[in-house]
């Protein structure tokens, strides 16, 4: 990389002007800080999500103005046993009292008895539309809240969608406490571990924090246009803090060598522009390539997912570019300082690469069998990936711990029809009514469907709807399954080609989903993976390392997705990982694991390659340079590596079951990456091509005479 190039003269000049790049940095962050305080963040809307027959049936449904207004349940039970039906309706008349007095609220209906005797239930119906339930969810928790208070001998709990979804909500909020409040001291005990110094150690934790402080500002118009499907700030915390100290520790590291070897401080820093800040550079246009691949799916959530990642990616990379720099030149040698003296020494006696160096010699004395040997590993691991299931979250993947998750399960287990998996089938045309009234009549003798007590048929503007709810107990095969029945036999039966007619609702919504997710996944990975290999091609004028780049990708997914299954689809893990098994994978989470995967490989795999590049470029021959490359980026991997599997396993110990699973394919994909992959594989390939590696590059077409001898010496 030339000396002239953007990254260096970025870089010269934040060395020479520190305070103006330091203080143009805080600018940046204080104002992306305050546009987050200023302009709320949109939410998507159900709108947003709508796919394929369910998404029909929702607009039909919107069109005619059918939809139902939001409601509510409270459901009373008694822990010690059968309910005291006395007892019970005292407080059904507090509840109908204070429930009814609401704004909100608009109209409290007749309690239900639960066949068993077990149970009642309470129905409400609110004001205005789900967004408006959503906004004044919070009051009528409280008030029945207040009446469980008035009847202690009694559990009085209430669920619903907008309850339900202000307890995910409250939940999501608390994981992400506990992720900054766990990931950033970890991080900082890793910096501790690969400088020993404090200064040193702090600036990549602090310019990380301060990039994802600004990404999730400067989300905050592009909300606007890519509405925050729900785990904006998760991705951007999960992704910001990994990248963030990535580029900084690269960055750092590279300089600190420089100044070891003699250089001044600013030589240091345009040295480490011009290598590191390159890689940085590449690294970060390659997530966010890959995170552009999201947009192909055309998912509302995605796109949020990929737009704040994009933007997160981009001021992690400013920020190592410009403030970094600065923050060096200023601090000079006072950045090793204050040295923590057994840590400093450690660092000292173990060099650079020391562990990796021993690792590593076998490999390059024996290319064909450490590949061989790393390919079987490969495998092992990817093959349980054939048999992995995806399917749509459910209630079943919630964390039991949100009260409203336990509340609408056990209204499910007392009230069979209420709750469970329903679906709306929407007519249009003459006759829509009676069709729809036969459809009802032959799915309740079915003995696969009822119908919810006081549910008529909906009509109005030559459309009519009818909702069925499965008997079937509430999970994704079951919601399919009972899909299947109703779209497959039982509509094609009763409704013919008489009328116009769509089957949705909340549980063929989800279903349809999943499927769109999957439909979608292989022009994903073609999009990502042809992207990155024109850009790998590019970046070091080579066919076949964009070639081995992108088989090492894959081969690391694949990886990825068969420890998933193993973990996630059975029970060994359970007691470990503190979750339930649904014998699945949440459907999104492939799609994204693989984009974001290919994206983050990247990270370290360019700057490895960039050194190897160094040492062919210097005349080394092909196994030398691979030697010297691996070996003297090995700590700086090391670390990043080590940040990025903590940061990431600090998501599989949260309780959302999606985060966990995320999680857990992120750390364990890194860690393969870091080993597997970049001190077996990576060298062997390049062993084994030699200069054909560089091809059509002629890259020091000739190593000297000394260097060929060592090399042949070595083996």
């Amino acid at each position: 990389m030339s000396r002239g190039s953007v990254t260096v003269r970025v870089a010269r000049w934040s060395a020479t002007h520190p305070w103006r790049a330091i203080g143009l940095w805080l600018l940046l962050v204080v104002v992306a800080i305050g546009m987050s305080v200023v302009i709320p963040k949109q939410q998507a809307e159900d709108k947003d999500t709508w796919v394929g027959q369910s998404g029909q049936a929702a607009e039909l449904i919107e069109k005619a103005n059918l939809g139902d207004s939001p409601t509510e349940t409270v459901l009373l039970t008694d822990p010690d046993g059968p309910l005291d039906k006395a007892a019970a309706g005292t407080a059904i008349a507090q509840l109908q009292q204070k429930l009814g007095a609401l704004d909100s609220v608009q109209a409290v209906g007749q309690p239900v008895w639960s066949q068993n005797g077990k149970a009642a239930l309470l129905p409400m119906e609110l004001k205005g539309t789900d967004d408006d339930a959503a906004d004044n969810i919070e009051q009528i928790v409280a008030t029945t809240a207040e009446v469980q208070q008035a009847n202690p001998d009694l559990t009085i709990a209430q669920a619903g969608s907008a309850s339900v979804d202000a307890g995910i909500w409250k939940q999501v909020g608390s994981d992400l406490v506990k992720a900054e409040k766990l990931s950033l001291p970890i991080t900082f005990a890793l910096m501790l571990l690969a400088f020993g110094a404090l200064i040193a150690a702090g600036i990549p934790v602090l310019l990380a924090f301060s990039a994802v402080g600004a990404a999730l500002g400067f989300y905050a118009p592009l909300s606007y246009l890519f509405p925050d499907g729900g785990s904006v700030a998760n991705v951007v915390m999960l992704i910001g803090m990994a990248v963030g100290v990535d580029y900084s520790l690269f960055y750092l590291k590279r300089e600190r060598e420089e100044r070891r070897k003699g250089r001044s401080t600013l030589d240091a820093v345009e040295i480490a522009a011009a290598t590191s800040g390159h890689s940085v550079v590449v690294s970060g246009f390659a997530v966010i390539v890959s995170m552009a691949g999201l947009y192909v799916a055309q998912d509302a959530t995605f796109e949020s997912m990929a737009t704040a990642t994009i933007v997160v990616v981009a001021v992690a990379v400013l920020g190592s570019l410009t403030v970094l720099p600065a923050l060096l030149a200023k601090l000079g040698h006072r950045v090793d300082r204050p040295r923590v003296p057994l840590l400093w020494r450690l660092n000292r006696r173990i060099g650079p690469g020391g562990i990796s160096r021993r690792v590593l010699a076998p490999v390059l004395r024996h290319p064909r069998a450490a590949l061989s040997l790393s390919v079987v590993a490969m495998v092992a691991l990817a093959v349980p990936a054939l048999g992995m299931k995806t399917e749509s979250a459910d209630l079943n993947t919630l964390p039991q711990s949100i009260p409203e998750v336990r509340t609408l399960k056990d209204l499910q287990a007392n009230f069979p029809s209420q709750g469970g998996l329903s679906y709306d089938v929407v007519a249009q045309g003459g006759g829509a009514v009676t069709a729809l009234a036969g459809l009802q009549q032959s799915a309740v003798q079915s003995g696969k469907f009822v119908v919810a007590p006081g549910e008529t048929i909906r009509q109005g503007d030559g459309t009519a709807v009818l909702t069925l709810v499965s008997v079937l107990p509430e999970n994704s095969e079951n919601a399919a399954t009972a899909l299947g029945q109703l779209r497959d036999e039982l509509a094609p039966a009763a409704l013919g080609s008489q009328v116009t007619w769509a089957v949705g609702g909340e549980s063929a919504e989800s279903v349809d989903y999943g499927n769109n997710q999957r439909d979608k996944l292989p022009y994903v990975i073609a999009f990502v993976l042809a992207l990155t290999l024109v850009m790998m091609a590019a970046t070091f004028r080579s066919v076949a390392i964009a070639v081995v780049t992108t088989l090492l990708n894959l081969a690391s997914v694949a990886a990825c997705f068969g420890v998933l299954a193993l973990v996630f689809q059975h029970t060994w893990a359970e007691g470990l990982l503190g979750f339930t098994s649904a014998g699945f994978v949440v459907s999104w989470i492939p799609l994204f694991l693989f984009v974001i995967l290919v994206g983050l490989s990247m990270d370290y795999h360019v700057f490895v390659l960039g050194r190897i590049r160094e040492g062919v470029a210097a005349g080394l021959a092909p196994r030398e340079a691979v030697r010297k490359g691996i070996t003297e980026s090995a700590g700086v991997v090391t670390s990043a590596a080590a940040v990025m599997i903590s940061v990431f396993a600090v998501f599989a110990t949260l309780s959302m079951l999606e985060m966990k699973q995320m999680g857990v394919g992120l750390a364990v994909a890194v860690l393969i990456d870091a080993t597997l992959v970049r001190i077996v594989m990576l060298p062997s390939i390049m062993v084994l091509l030699g200069r054909k590696a560089w091809w059509p590059n002629k890259l020091a077409a000739a190593a000297a005479p000394e260097v060929r001898e060592r090399e042949l010496a070595s083996v």
